[in-house]
C-alpha cells in the first residue's frame, strides 16, 4: 500500500508530515482510545485499540520504519518474511490513527451521521397454505409501525426547547467500537444508541410528553393483503411507504414475504403439481374405478382403469390442466400422479386352490435359466442399498506393491 493510499486527501495529512505533527496526532488518538476514557463495557475493545495506536506510532515516529511503511505498507513488517510481528491489520489502524480529529468517515457529515434519504424496507413473514397459493386470497391484516410524533413534529422536544450535544458520541451521531472478525480487530462505526444519530439530546424536562423525546410513536393500521392465484413460496408483496418512519427520511416499504406451510400431499414444481396415489395389489392387476385424490380446492378426482390395464409400481399419470394456476395468464400447469402399489403382508392368501388358479391365469413366465451348477442361496429380505459399506481392496494392493518395490531396492544379505 502506498503512502497516498494510506492517507487519503480527506484526512488532510501531507506526505511529509513532521514528527511533531505525528506526535500530536498520536496524542489525540491515544487519548480517544484510552481505556479509562470509555464506559466499562467498552474497555476491552479500547484497550486493544490503544495498544494498536501505540504500535502505529512506533512505526511512524522512526524515520527508517516510516520509510519502509511509505514504500511497502504493512507488507514490510510481515512476520512470515522476518519482519516485525504482532501488527494486526495495521494499515487500517494507521489510516484511522491519522484521522483522529479529522472528522468521521464518509456518511457522517457536519458532526452527525448522515441518514439515507429513504428508510430501510421492512420484511415481515406471512404464513400461507398451498390452498391460498392455488385459489388466491384477500385478507385484511393489522400492522404496527413507528410514525413521526404529531405532537412535536418529530423534534422530540417541547416548542423552543434547546438541544444539548450528546456526550456519548460528542455530537458526531455515531460511535466507534472494535469488532473481531476472522481473528482480527477492526474498527466499526455505528449509530449512537443515546441520540440515535442526531448528535444532540434534550433535558428530561424539555422532552416531548407524548413520545418521550424519541421523535416517533407506535401506530397500528389495517392493510389489505391480496395474494394472486399461482403465487409461490417466497413471493414478496410490497406496500410502498408503509415501513417505520424516521424524521428526515422518506419511509421505506413494507415487504410481506409469503411462507408456505408444510403439507404432505402435494409437491410443487413450478406450475405443476406432483402427488402419490395408493393402489391395492388387486387394483393394480384387475383395474379400478374410484376417487383417488382430493385436490387442493377440495374436489375429488375420479380415475378408472379397466381390467387388463396393469398399473405398475411407480407408474406416473399426467392429468393436463390440473396443476397450479400461472399468474396473470389464465393458464394452469399439469398434475402428475405416481402409483404406489400396496402389497399385502405374508400369508394373506390362505386358500391354496385359489393360488393355483391365480398362477394358471397369469401370462407365461420367462424361459427358465439353465446352468451346469446350481447353488441354493440364502438372503436377507430387508436389505437396504443405502447401507452398503465399501472396502476398497485396491488400497491394500497398492501398499503391498510399494513394499515389494522397496524390497527390490534394498541391499541383499550375502550367501554363506
Amino acid at each position: 500500500m502506498s503512502c497516498t493510499e494510506s492517507r487519503p486527501d480527506i484526512l488532510e495529512i501531507r506526505r511529509g508530515a513532521s514528527k511533531a505533527e505525528i506526535k500530536k496526532a498520536y496524542h489525540k488518538a491515544a487519548l480517544a482510545s484510552h481505556p479509562d476514557k470509555v464506559a466499562e463495557e467498552d474497555r476491552d475493545a479500547a484497550d486493544v485499540r490503544f495498544k494498536l495506536v501505540s504500535q502505529a506510532y512506533e512505526i511512524l515516529h522512526d524515520e527508517e520504519t516510516r520509510e519502509m511503511y511509505d514504500a511497502h505498507g504493512m507488507a514490510a513488517f510481515d512476520k512470515s518474511q522476518g519482519g516485525m510481528p504482532e501488527y494486526t491489520d495495521m494499515n487500517d489502524i494507521i489510516n484511522q490513527f491519522f484521522s483522529m480529529g479529522g472528522g468521521m468517515p464518509p456518511g457522517f457529515e457536519g458532526g452527525r451521521s448522515k441518514k439515507p434519504r429513504k428508510g430501510a424496507d421492512q420484511v415481515q413473514d406471512y404464513p400461507v397454505t398451498i390452498e391460498d397459493l392455488y385459489k388466491g386470497k384477500s385478507k385484511r391484516i393489522k400492522i404496527t409501525k413507528s410514525v413521526i410524533c404529531g405532537h412535536c413534529k418529530g423534534t422530540g422536544a417541547k416548542t423552543n426547547a434547546k438541544a444539548h450535544q450528546c456526550s456519548s458520541c460528542g455530537g458526531q451521531g455515531a460511535t466507534q467500537k472494535m469488532k473481531r472478525e476472522n481473528g482480527y480487530f477492526r474498527p466499526v462505526i455505528a449509530e449512537c444508541s443515546t441520540c440515535h444519530g442526531y448528535g444532540s439530546i434534550f433535558k428530561e424536562k424539555d422532552k416531548c410528553k407524548k413520545c418521550g423525546g424519541k421523535r416517533i410513536i407506535p401506530e397500528s393500521k389495517v392493510i389489505e393483503l391480496y395474494i394472486p392465484k399461482g403465487s409461490y413460496d417466497g413471493d414478496k408483496i410490497k406496500f410502498k411507504g408503509e415501513a417505520d418512519q424516521v424524521p428526515g427520511q422518506t419511509p421505506g416499504d413494507l415487504v410481506i414475504l409469503l411462507k408456505e406451510k408444510p403439507q404432505s400431499t402435494f409437491t410443487r414444481q413450478g406450475e405443476h403439481l406432483l402427488a402419490t396415489i395408493n393402489i391395492a395389489l388387486a387394483e393394480s392387476l384387475f383395474g379400478f374405478s374410484r376417487v383417488v385424490l382430493k385436490h387442493v380446492d377440495g374436489r375429488g378426482l375420479h380415475m378408472s382403469r379397466s381390467r387388463g390395464q396393469i398399473t405398475k409400481p411407480g407408474q406416473t399419470f399426467k392429468i393436463a390442466g390440473e396443476g397450479m394456476p400461472i399468474k396473470k395468464t389464465g393458464l394452469t400447469g399439469d398434475l402428475y400422479l405416481t402409483a404406489n402399489v400396496e402389497f399385502p403382508d405374508d400369508g394373506w392368501f390362505p386358500d391354496q386352490s385359489l393360488i393355483s388358479s391365480f398362477m394358471k391365469a397369469q401370462p407365461p413366465s420367462q424361459k427358465p435359466l439353465l446352468a451346469d451348477t446350481v447353488d441354493e442361496i440364502e438372503y436377507d429380505e430387508n436389505a437396504d442399498l443405502n447401507q452398503i459399506k465399501i472396502s476398497d481392496s485396491r488400497l491394500n494392493e497398492e501398499d503391498e506393491d510399494d513394499e515389494a518395490n522397496d524390497m527390490e531396492g534394498a541391499p541383499q544379505c550375502a550367501q554363506q
